[in-house]
C-alpha cells in the first residue's frame, strides 16, 4: 500500500481493484484502478476518493505521506460512486468537518448520495488556494456526469481530469511510459467507446475550450481517475481523443450475431467471406462468446454494423436485443447498418433487428436478408449481393482508410 510520487509534492494514493469484471454492464477483464491524488503544500489537498470498500487502501497510502488528519480539504471532480463512495469513511479519518469542494451539480449529487452523513460539501466559487498555487477548475458537464469538472495546477502543469483520458486496468504500472503505446491504446479506445461515446460533442467542445484558453500547452501531466498517469507525452492521449470525437468511420465492418441451430451462423460466415473479398476489414463475432462491450469497441471505428438474429417466440434473440439496447445507449454516429437472420415458421427476428437499427439513427439502406430453415447455396445468394452493396457504401464513406 505504498504511495507513488508524481511530482515533488503530488502523490498517487488510490486503490487497485484486480477483481472487478463488470462496470455497469461494461466488461473489465483487466480490473481497474480508482485513482486519488494528494497535493502536499501549505494546504494539504486530496483530489477525489475511491470506491467504497477501498478506504483502508486509500488511507494506508495517505498515511505514508502525511497523517490523514493533516489533510485540509478535499476536491471531488466527479461524484460517481467509484470515486466518492469512500468519502464518508475517509472523512471520518481525516475530520468530518473538512470541506469537500465540488461543482454546483457535484454538491447536489454528493448531498443526495450521502444524506445524513454530515459531510461539509461546498461549491467551487473560483480558484482554490492550496498554498503556493491555486487549483483552477474547468467545468466538464456531462463528461460523463452533470457534476464533472477538471482541476488544474498551473505551476506544475498537472491536470486532474476525473474520468477523462482514463482506462480500466489493474496493473503494477502507474505511468504511461512504463508500457508500450500498443498496449495502452486499445485499452483507451475500449474505455472511450463504452463510457464516453454518448458525449463526443461535449468532449469536442471541452477540447476546443482548453485549446482556445491556452491550457493545452501548459499541460505536463494528466492524472485521470482510472488507469495510467500521463507523464511522458500527454499530447498523445489528447490527440487520440481529438481523433475519436470525430467518429470518422474506417474501412471496416462488424458482423455480430447469435444463432440457435447454426443457420444464422452460416449466414454470418457467408457474409464475412463476401465482405472480406471486397477488401473490407471484417470482424466476425458470435454473441455466445463475445461480450457486448467488446463488440461495441470494434463497432466504434467501423463503417458498418451488420446484425444477425434467429426468431424465437416471434421476437429477435435475447442476446441480440441486449446488444442493440447497449449500442443504442452509446449513440454512435456515421454507421451503415443491415440485418439478417434465419427463421422457422414466422420470421420476425431479422425484421425487428432492421427496425431497431433504424431507430438507432444508423443508415439502413438495404432490406434485411431472411432465410427460412437451413440455408442452401441458393438461399445464400442474397448475402453475396448484400455484401457487395455494403462494401460499396463503406468505400464511399471511408475510402481507403483501413
Amino acid at each position: 500500500m505504498e504511495p507513488i510520487k508524481i511530482t515533488d509534492n503530488i502523490y498517487w494514493v488510490g486503490a487497485v481493484d484486480y477483481d472487478i469484471r463488470d462496470f455497469h454492464g461494461y466488461l473489465t477483464p483487466h480490473g481497474s484502478t480508482y485513482n486519488a491524488y494528494l497535493i502536499v503544500d501549505k494546504k494539504i489537498t486530496l483530489i477525489d476518493a475511491v470506491k467504497h470498500g477501498f478506504e483502508d487502501e486509500l488511507l494506508s497510502r495517505i498515511s505514508k505521506v502525511v497523517d490523514p488528519s493533516k489533510i485540509d480539504q478535499v476536491v471531488s471532480n466527479h461524484a460517481e460512486m467509484d470515486h466518492s463512495g469512500a468519502l464518508p469513511g475517509t472523512l471520518r479519518a481525516i475530520g468530518i468537518e473538512k470541506p469537500v469542494y465540488a461543482s454546483a451539480m457535484g454538491v447536489k449529487n454528493l448531498s443526495g448520495q450521502f444524506k445524513g452523513a454530515g459531510l461539509n460539501i461546498k461549491p467551487i466559487a473560483g480558484p482554490l488556494d492550496v498554498g503556493s498555487d491555486n487549483l483552477v477548475f474547468v467545468e466538464t458537464r456531462m463528461i460523463h456526469w452533470p457534476d464533472s469538472m477538471f482541476s488544474f495546477l498551473p505551476s506544475q502543469g498537472v491536470l486532474f481530469s476525473q474520468d477523462g483520458f482514463g482506462m480500466h486496468l489493474a496493473a503494477p504500472e502507474r505511468f504511461d511510459d512504463e508500457v508500450d503505446e500498443d498496449f495502452w491504446r486499445p485499452l483507451a479506445l475500449n474505455y472511450f467507446a463504452n463510457i464516453l461515446t454518448p458525449y463526443t460533442a461535449q468532449i469536442a467542445k471541452v477540447l476546443e475550450k482548453v485549446t482556445a484558453d491556452g491550457l493545452v500547452p501548459q499541460i505536463k501531466v494528466i492524472c485521470p481517475d482510472h488507469g495510467f498517469v500521463w507523464r511522458k507525452d500527454p499530447a498523445k492521449i489528447l490527440s487520440l481523443y481529438s481523433e475519436l470525437v470525430q467518429q470518422k468511420p474506417k474501412r471496416k465492418a462488424v458482423i455480430v450475431f447469435d444463432t440457435m441451430w447454426h443457420s444464422t451462423e452460416y449466414m454470418a460466415r457467408e457474409l464475412t467471406d463476401h465482405l472480406s473479398r471486397q477488401g473490407i476489414e471484417t470482424h466476425y463475432y458470435s454473441l455466445k462468446n463475445r461480450h457486448r462491450s467488446a463488440v461495441a469497441t470494434e463497432c466504434y471505428e467501423a463503417a458498418a454494423i451488420i446484425v444477425g438474429s434467429p426468431t424465437i417466440n416471434n421476437q429477435m434473440f435475447p442476446s441480440v436485443a441486449d446488444l442493440l439496447c447497449y449500442l443504442k445507449s452509446l449513440k454512435m454516429k456515421n454507421k451503415i447498418a443491415a440485418a439478417f437472420g434465419s427463421h422457422g415458421w414466422s420470421g420476425e427476428g431479422a425484421k425487428l433487428v432492421q427496425a431497431e437499427l433504424k431507430t438507432m439513427g444508423y443508415n439502413v439502406p438495404f432490406d434485411e436478408v431472411r432465410v427460412q430453415w437451413v440455408p442452401n447455396e441458393q438461399d445464400l445468394l442474397p448475402l453475396k449481393a448484400l455484401g457487395q452493396s455494403i462494401s460499396e457504401e463503406i468505400k464511399k464513406v471511408a475510402g481507403d482508410k483501413a
